[in-house]
This record gives C-alpha cells, structure tokens and sequence, in this order.
C-alpha cells in the first residue's frame, strides 16, 4: 500500500449512505477493501485485493459522514464492512476515535479470523457493536470452505464477550456446507457459553455475486449448490433455537 500514513488513510471499496441490514437503524456503511479470506460463496469477490479500490482520506471519509448524521444519528450510526476491515485496524481507530466524539454508534462487521493485538483491541474500545461472521463451527469443514482456521474466530468472539461488547452472531447457511444439523447444534452450543450477543442472524445462501468471479476469469467454487431457500433457514433456525 504505496507510502500513505495509514492512520489518515484507507483504502475503499465502495460506500451506502442509507444501509439498513448491517446494524440497527439507518447506518452509513463503509466498504473496505481488502480480505485475507477465501470464501467459495462470497458475493464481492472483488473487494480481496489490497491494491485495489481507491485511497479516500480520513478527513473526507468523516466529513462524508457527517453529512448523513442527521439520518444516522441516534437511532443509526456506522457500519465498517469489506473484504475484512480489520486489515486496516490503525485508520479505523482514528476513524472511530472522531465518531465517538460525535457520539455516534460505530460498528464492524468481521469474520473476526485476526490476532487480538494491542490496535484490534483499542479499536474494539471505541466499537459499540460487532457483527461477527462465524464462518463454520468445525476446523476442518471452516480451512475447506474459507482457506482459514476458524481458531482466531472463535477466541475472537470469546474476547469479545469476556469484555462486555454486544455482538451479533451471523453466519452463511450454504445447503452441504453449513447445514449440518450437528454443526448447527455445535453452533448453538457455542453461541450459549458468550455472554454479550443480542442476535443471531442465518444468511441465506444466493449465487447472485457469480458474476463478478466470472468477469475476474475465476471459476466459481460452487457453480452447482442450489441457493438457501425459506424452509432451508426455517429448519436451521429451528435446530439453533431462534425465531
């Protein structure tokens, strides 16, 4: 990332003046670019390069913001997204640090698969809610749909619920992926021991992001899985015990 201060400085993909489904109320959300991940469903393919997306500075992202605070404050607030947006750990405690002064709710939405550094955790300080991707329960089945451990995950999930910030819980139901009826029971279980979540979300499987896999000359891994149907999310939710 060329010789840019990277406190004042990210690199975006893209920006929603008016999102409704990445935090409560009406949140400004902020697409970074960048992911470490390798997600064989995800819809934005096109966010995991670093190099690419465009530099803004910290000056206009904030500035931007504060056009919308009256839509966004104080039922709404901000949502940070990506790609991963903890890639870029030192901006958004600059970031956050203003909106704070502002009294405006911040809020990241991650797969949470980072080290708590000492950065990661100040900037947790500042966030007033984590939408926390639980991307699968089991090791082996998490390294084989997202390149990764979910080790870092869950520890991060822990951290967050030992000191006392609000989480939401989602996580991608994919039919012969994340279906399992005994890995949703682990879920559950998993989800029972944290002390600080408000919510559990299931996200409906859609292939409506193959394109951009496609226009990148990338095959996409799963071309021949049926997208998550009502009766699909009815059955999980059911066995996770949420409505």
């Amino acid at each position: 990332m060329e010789n840019k201060d990277l406190r004042y400085y990210a690199k975006v993909h893209s920006i929603e003046s008016f999102g409704t489904v990445d935090g409560p109320g009406i949140r400004f959300v902020l697409f970074l670019q960048g992911c470490h991940l390798e997600c064989k469903y995800c819809h934005n393919r096109d966010t995991w390069d670093i190099n690419s997306g465009e530099y803004k500075s910290l000056d206009n992202i904030f500035d931007k913001i504060m056009r919308y605070k009256n839509y966004i404050y104080p039922n709404g607030g901000v949502t940070v997204t990506g790609g991963e947006p903890l890639l870029q750990v030192k901006f958004l405690i600059e970031l956050f640090t203003k909106l704070k002064e502002q009294n405006i709710h911040t809020c990241i939405d991650t797969s949470g698969m980072v080290g708590l550094t000492e950065d990661v955790k100040k900037l947790l300080s500042l966030t007033d809610l984590v939408l926390l991707d639980i991307k699968h329960i089991d090791d082996e089945k998490c390294k084989n749909l997202v390149g990764k451990s979910n080790k870092l995950e869950l520890n991060f999930a822990r951290y967050l619920s030992e000191n006392n910030i609000p989480m939401w819980i989602r996580q991608v139901l994919i039919s012969n992926y994340t279906d399992d009826e005994q890995d949703l029971l682990k879920l559950k279980a998993f989800i029972d021991s944290l002390k600080t979540v408000q919510k559990v979300e299931l996200l409906p499987y859609h292939d409506m992001g193959k394109y951009k896999w496609k226009n990148l000359g990338l095959s996409y891994a799963l071309e021949n899985v049926r997208p998550c149907t009502e009766e699909d999310i009815k059955k999980a939710k059911k066995i996770l015990g949420i409505t």
